[in-house]
């Protein structure tokens, strides 16, 4: 007889714990899925790499050449623009300056108090 028909051969166990599935990550651009091979992560956010533009002109940005204000993207040279326009950061980025809202509030402190 032959050794090889004596002896019965058994599958090999593999551990089930194991995987090589990863948690599906999605663009906060285009709110696609986003695989590892293109995968660019920004202030705790994940994009494609052709998804992380600039707000203002739309040029693709890289880790290197961007800026950020309240999660929003820009490139250098259009953070530098907007600030220098209204020389301030709200202004500049179309939101109302901290000083008007600061008189809102004082206007609204003084009409509730007796």
């Amino acid at each position: 007889q032959d050794a090889r028909s004596s002896t019965e051969e058994k599958p090999v166990q593999r551990s089930k714990s194991f995987s090589f599935k990863t948690p599906n990550e999605v663009c906060a651009a285009c709110e696609k899925t986003v695989y590892p091979m293109e995968r660019l992560a920004a202030n705790n956010q994940i994009f494609h790499s052709r998804c992380f533009c600039c707000l203002q002109c739309n040029t693709k940005l890289s880790l290197g050449n961007y800026t950020a204000l309240q999660g929003k993207f820009y490139c250098k040279a259009h953070y530098q623009q907007l600030f220098k326009s209204k020389g301030n950061y709200d202004e500049g980025f179309g939101r109302k300056q901290y000083k008007e809202r600061w008189a809102n509030k004082d206007s609204e402190t003084i009409t509730k108090s007796p």
